[in-house]
């Protein structure tokens, strides 16, 4: 039976550092996803608010309660986008840490090392191009989207009140300028 050695050599080095980058990159994505735009403070209209006699409006309610703790802020979608970026961001880290599991673990080859660093490269560009394509996306005036890339498929999640066909161009334009999907494994959904 063989010994197990703790010898840290270059291979692992560059393993750790790719695992680093690629928990950058996620974090990155998940950090740049989050736009200012997302926080919608409404002023109460002072005319229609009654107060008690403090000047604290009578159903304020206390700190703690559901109004002030609940998820149901927003009913206009927004709330989708932020649950899907959460949920891609939870399943990225998951992802990440399973292959740096793996290639700590010290019981592979160096054909599996290639290909499980590979793998992890793969995922850091995914997030980098969907994060790169979402921000091009809503720069032509999209309220929010969400993109998933995957290997040879996009699926594409826009806020949009109704998609004209002109639109729907102009998403696969720039889609496909940033990647190389066959244009019947392109879907577009709406989230009003």
């Amino acid at each position: 039976m063989r010994k197990p050695t703790i010898i840290i050599g270059k291979k692992h080095i560059i393993l750790a550092c790719l695992t680093l980058i690629l928990g950058v990159a996620i974090y990155i994505n998940y950090a740049l996803s989050q736009s200012p735009e997302d926080i919608v403070i409404e002023p109460a209209d002072a005319a229609t608010v009654s107060t008690d006699a403090e000047g604290i409006p009578e159903d304020a309610g206390n700190y703690g309660d559901k109004a002030f703790v609940s998820n149901d802020v927003n009913t206009d979608g927004s709330d989708y986008f932020s649950q899907v970026r959460l949920t891609r961001m939870v399943s990225r880290d998951s992802a990440a840490e399973s292959l740096a599991a793996i290639l700590g673990g010290g019981d592979i080859s160096t054909d599996e090392t290639a290909v499980y660093t590979s793998q992890a490269f793969e995922l850091s560009s995914l997030a980098e191009t969907e994060t790169m394509i979402e921000s091009l996306i809503k720069a032509q005036g999209f309220a929010d989207c969400v993109v998933y890339l995957s290997d040879d498929t996009a699926n594409i999640v826009v806020k949009t009140a109704g998609l004209e066909a002109a639109q729907a161009a102009q998403i696969k334009d720039i889609l496909l300028g940033e990647v190389t999907v066959p244009a019947e494994n392109i879907r577009i959904f709406e989230v009003i």
